[in-house]
């Protein structure tokens, strides 16, 4: 049986709305002749089963099995075409290489005034909503169809197609520059995560200003604009420099509502920009403004949902979903934070196949956390062990690091002590191996390590001299790190006062939300 993530066809039909199928199907039998034809009998046939099963559908559908490859990536097409002429409407650039394609036949057909005609009005369009790339291939073509035939349009035509072509081309030359700039510094985060010492900082500072084009802001265009932005919030965000991480995602998202028209094509960009402006606020707890950008996300989502294709829309549950999980560690509602979960759960479900690693496993550890701080050991360490089982080391390899500390802890709170000792060697080997390892964690694994020596009534004293020596890491630029994961503090201060963990952090947010 194939694996429907290596059958294109089945996955792209199991994705498709209900009004999709049917435009489908009113589409593949607009001509008589295909009413009755094979690929609408295994369109059905697909859509008819849950998980792809060659044999239940060659069963169902009148197709010989050596025909089977042929008549999929023919139906493959069909439908393509039939999303495209649906959804045309939805996407300006569908509709300017509609207007483009348009163009050349018309050209094809050697009628060049006509074509010049189309393709003045799509390079408008272009322009406007700053497709510069489009516009440039638009240019370009203007520029064969004058320099072949005279069709006297402008007498200075010429001029002004070179202007415009060197106008695009530097404007484009710019975009790519900041968003090459802003996919490195994005694939480095995932990679390693924040800085952990000062050569990571030097390098990642020394990478960046090298890298970092030089411009006028006033002289940029929207993308180079956004780019960035989306540049300097990565390059912040993994120097651990939220405040500033913040001012450029709010600029980021202050681009969008300057020029609104932009978040037609562009909403997954504008989403992702709201995520950063709420993550930021969320590392500063500045839980006030938090709840107040949260609450205008949620009011942004409701307002422009027209735009919000297939994409959009899981990335804007997943933003919701996890800041609402943020929320709840702030305020210290970890058990009222539970109630989230089932939707959460059935969100990574349904968008199996199409959500990255990197995000599942961060949803897999908040999910651990929300237990861990409700004080629902067992079911933490089931979530934190899909988390530690992961096979790329280098997807979020410090979030695989902070997972295993944390499912330390885990263990030692639910009375699983038998074999701590070996689980402490292996998280040991495991931090080194990553070159994870800073001052906070060697204090927690040498006190986990020392438990077995410690006597019952020595216990309380012993939380307190750990929280002595972590306590002054909470703001040191490259010690603090630990604590963007895990609030250890608050834990040791739990063991300590004898209060579940939930019900100190709780008491932290309300005296400092007065």
């Amino acid at each position: 049986m194939a694996n429907i993530k290596n059958e294109p066809v089945f996955e792209l039909i199991k994705s498709m709305s209900k009004s999709e199928k049917r435009n489908f199907k009113l589409f593949a039998t607009r001509l008589e002749g295909n009413q009755d034809a094979k690929f609408l009998s295994l369109f059905d046939a697909m859509d008819g089963v849950n998980e792809y099963d060659e044999d239940k559908i060659l069963k169902k559908a009148p197709v010989k099995k050596v025909q089977l490859s042929n008549m999929k990536a023919h139906l493959y097409k069909q439908i393509l075409i039939s999303l495209r002429l649906m959804n045309v409407q939805h996407y300006p650039d569908l509709q300017l290489r509609e207007q483009v394609d348009f163009a050349k036949i018309l050209y094809n057909k050697g009628l060049y005034r006509q074509s010049l005609k189309v393709l003045d009005k799509a390079k408008t369009m272009a322009v406007e909503l700053m497709q510069n790339t489009i516009a440039l291939e638009i240019v370009e073509f203007e520029k064969m169809i004058e320099s072949q035939y005279i069709t006297r349009s402008i007498s200075n035509r010429a001029d002004m197609l070179t202007t415009e072509t060197v106008g695009l081309n530097n404007a484009i030359q710019k975009a790519n520059q900041f968003s090459n700039l802003a996919l490195q510094l994005y694939g480095l985060y995932l990679k390693v995560g924040y800085v952990k010492n000062k050569k990571d900082l030097a390098f990642v500072q020394t990478f960046f200003e090298m890298n970092l084009p030089k411009y006028e802001i006033e002289s940029l265009g929207f993308y180079e604009k956004m780019y960035l932005y989306q540049s300097y919030v990565w390059y912040n965000y993994i120097i651990q420099d939220f405040v500033a991480c913040y001012r450029h995602a709010q600029r980021w998202v202050q681009l969008f509502n300057e020029n609104p028209q932009m978040k037609k094509g562009m909403i997954s960009f504008y989403l992702k920009a709201y995520n950063y402006l709420l993550e930021s606020l969320f590392y500063l707890r500045h839980y006030a403004k938090f709840w107040e950008v949260l609450n205008e996300l949620e009011d942004a989502i409701k307002r422009d949902q027209e735009f919000l294709d297939d994409n959009a829309e899981m990335l804007a549950q997943s933003c919701l979903l996890t800041n609402k999980m943020n929320q709840h560690f702030m305020e210290g509602t970890f058990t009222a934070g539970l109630k989230w979960l089932p939707e959460i759960k059935q969100f990574l479900i349904q968008n199996e196949s199409r959500i990255d690693e990197h995000h599942v496993l961060v949803f897999y550890y908040k999910i651990a956390c929300l237990y861990f701080g409700s004080g629902d050991n067992k079911n933490a360490l089931i979530y934190l062990s899909k988390v530690i089982s992961t096979r790329d080391a280098d997807v979020r390899s410090d979030l695989q690091c902070f997972a295993r500390i944390l499912n330390l802890i885990a263990n030692y709170e639910a009375g699983n002590d038998s074999n701590l000792e070996y689980q402490i060697k292996s998280v040991y080997r495991f931090l080194v191996k990553m070159n994870d390892l800073n001052k906070v964690q060697v204090e927690v694994i040498n006190f986990l390590k020392n438990l077995g020596t410690i006597y019952e009534h020595e216990l309380k004293t012993e939380f307190k001299n750990l929280h002595d020596k972590l306590v002054v890491f909470e703001n040191h630029p490259y010690e603090k790190r630990p604590y963007l994961y895990l609030d250890i503090i608050s834990w040791l201060e739990s063991k300590i006062e004898n209060k579940p963990v939930q019900e100190i952090i709780r008491k932290k947010f309300l005296n400092a939300n007065r």
